[in-house]
């Protein structure tokens, strides 16, 4: 009777893809729709490399077996009278077809497929999330865990930040401005899966309206939120709102700070490369409600003065149509990262002495972020800047390691010799090769016409300003940025490229340099170029206040 059962739930399971037996209900499928449902092409695709191994053995083994069959003689013999009989011009244009062909298949082996950027998409926050410095302020000082000393620092720092009167906080931490029965945050999960569905719905659904594509069209969703991880995640929020397909490829990547809306480009930029035809879509945010620190370090209490809401979706494509309507192609993303501890701890997620949760930021961050920037700007020099500099930048480090030789070997000679004609020699060397000779930082402005330096704070900028010798409207879109929307994290080289957009007068052919710095220490770099000429707008940009 056992196995009579068995035999039975062996037959149903042939057409039965659901239901149980405690309810009765079941759901039955025909055979021909299940194959139906089957995706052929991978299958095909799956199989057909062990179909071409065995092609290719099937061929070697015929080939074998006509060479021993003959004897060695014949095709030797075959091959020489069929060379004497050819036209030498003939066999000269057969080398020649013969490289040409191998380049060729070199070359599409190689070739990948250009990545454009379709179009982008800021959140605009609402009214009633913007907050003025002494909001702000009240609103840190309702939290009723603040000490005097902390609330003077975060003032003097607010003041000194670069951030303006109206930057975007969210409704969990504003509701104490407007409830007086709940004075304190709300960080509860809900209420940070509430901002993030507000942001990012917010941006999917204005570059979805702005470039006519279905969700149904995207192939590739890419989401980075480094403090906010949810289960489900944030990708799958978005397929479930929008709608998407059941085989989209989305990832969701969290910890890598501020520059990762630059590793989710680079990420798109690999799939889309190796997919042809695909669009995907990179959501780049970050959460606020659950961030908020409650103690009184100074070192984390920065991250209550900077930070603010933000995001951004971008569309990229590598189809050919696309990239007939696309606002920028994709030209180059280096990223670089420290290694030191120093590096590894300049931005700390962690708990103070009395286990209130936040991020340390450390002294020396501007320190690290500039080691950590010469290191990318020399991997991307090469990409960028003309001739002339690079060579001015060689001719530097030969004249600094000739320098070094013959210095070290005037030192060591002058153990074994008198130190009068050392010293003379040396004297006489000074005047032709300097003992330290002066590193010499290239012109990048020969190379990029517009910049969206990260608006990590108004010592970042300052500095990254002084360093390349960047000119006061180079900077412009960074200090609009921070000055109306604060440090929005990944999302703010995409507020930069926006007022670029709006009022750069970027022209076709111009090139953009995306320059982001994130935890661990990083700093990411991208630089597009402009497919199409924008005229500024006829509307003023709205006044930012002076940083000097």
């Amino acid at each position: 009777m056992q196995s009579k059962s068995l035999d039975n739930r062996n037959i149903d399971s042939e057409t039965d893809i659901g239901g149980t037996e405690d309810n009765g209900h079941e759901y039955h499928v025909r055979r021909s729709r299940l194959i139906k449902m089957i995706n052929w092409w991978h299958v095909g695709t799956t199989f057909y490399p062990h179909v071409l191994v065995g092609l290719l053995c099937y061929l070697a083994s015929q080939i074998s077996f006509d060479l021993i069959t003959l004897g060695p003689k014949v095709p030797l013999e075959t091959a020489q009278s069929f060379a004497e009989t050819m036209h030498p011009i003939l066999f000269d244009m057969g080398w020649r077809g013969t490289l040409l062909i191998l380049s060729l298949v070199y070359f599409w082996a190689r070739h990948h497929h250009p990545v454009y950027l379709v179009d982008f998409a800021v959140f605009d926050p609402p009214q009633n999330w913007k907050l003025s410095h002494k909001e702000l302020m009240e609103c840190m000082r309702r939290q009723a865990c603040f000490t005097e000393e902390s609330l003077a620092f975060m003032s003097r720092i607010l003041n000194k930040s670069g951030t303006g009167p109206a930057t975007a906080w969210p409704p969990g931490i504003v509701r104490c401005l407007n409830n007086e029965t709940k004075l304190t945050a709300d960080q509860t999960v809900e209420a940070a899966r509430q901002e993030s569905e507000t942001v990012i719905c917010a941006v999917v659904q204005q570059i979805l309206d702005r470039t006519q594509i279905k969700s149904t069209e995207i192939d590739i969703l890419i989401v980075n939120c480094s403090l906010f991880s949810p289960t489900p995640s944030l990708c799958a929020m978005i397929m479930s709102k929008f709608n998407m397909r059941f085989d989209v490829m989305s990832y969701n990547i969290s910890g890598m700070g501020c520059s990762a809306s630059l590793i989710a480009i680079e990420m798109a930029q690999s799939i889309l490369r190796s997919y042809p035809s695909k669009i995907a879509l990179v959501v780049s945010t970050e959460n606020l409600t659950q961030n908020l620190y409650h103690g009184n370090e100074r070192s984390m209490l920065l991250q209550n003065t900077l930070f603010r809401c933000g995001g951004a979706a971008i569309l990229l494509s590598n189809k050919w149509r696309d990239g007939q309507r696309a606002k920028y192609k994709l030209l180059h993303v280096v990223r670089t990262q420290g290694v030191s501890k120093e590096a590894y701890e300049a931005v700390y997620e962690c708990e103070d002495q009395n286990g209130q949760h936040g991020v340390r930021l450390s002294k020396d961050i501007v320190q690290v972020a500039g080691r950590t920037m010469e290191k990318n700007f020399t991997i991307l020099g090469p990409y960028v800047l003309p001739l002339s500099e690079q060579i001015k930048v060689a001719k530097t480090l030969i004249w600094k390691k000739v320098a070094r030789f013959l210095y070290k070997k005037l030192d060591s000679a002058s153990v074994s010799s008198t130190k009068n004609i050392t010293g003379d020699l040396k004297n006489w060397l000074i005047q032709y090769i300097p003992p330290k000779v002066a590193t010499y930082v290239p012109d990048f402005k020969r190379g990029i016409d517009h910049w969206c330096i990260h608006a990590g704070g108004r010592a970042v900028v300052d500095g990254i300003v002084k360093n390349l010798k960047l000119s006061p409207s180079h900077a412009e879109p960074s200090r609009y940025t921070l000055y109306h929307y604060g440090n929005t994290s990944s999302s703010s080289i995409w507020y930069e490229l926006d007022y670029i957009r709006r009022y750069g007068n970027q022209k076709r052919g111009q090139r953009v340099l995306q320059v982001a710095f994130g935890s661990g220490f990083k700093c990411n770099t991208a630089v597009w170029l402009c497919l199409k000429t924008t005229s500024p707008s006829t509307v003023p940009p709205p006044a930012t206040a002076s940083f000097e």
